[in-house]
């Protein structure tokens, strides 16, 4: 049975008050997203945060489309 991937993608008010993080560290989805459009490759990230592994990003992509996906179809709804 595979891993929910999106379990690894925690929001909790006490850390990094209420953004989602990476399993809960003091990794936020946006700065991993704007490390990431900055031109930081996955490898730099990894080596600069070795806690960090392949399936984070994997769940942080997967969070994000699935975040884009409900705010769009929110708006959608707000125009009918």
């Amino acid at each position: 049975m595979s891993e929910n991937i999106l379990s690894r993608i925690a929001i909790n008010p006490k850390v990094m008050p209420g953004k989602p993080t990476i399993r809960g560290m003091r990794i936020t989805v946006e700065q991993f997203l704007r490390a990431l459009a900055g031109g930081i490759s996955e490898e730099e990230l990894i080596t600069d945060n070795p806690e960090l592994e392949k399936k984070d990003f994997q769940a942080v992509q997967r969070y994000h489309s699935k975040s884009k996906s409900n705010k769009l179809r929110q708006s959608r709804q707000q125009a009918y």
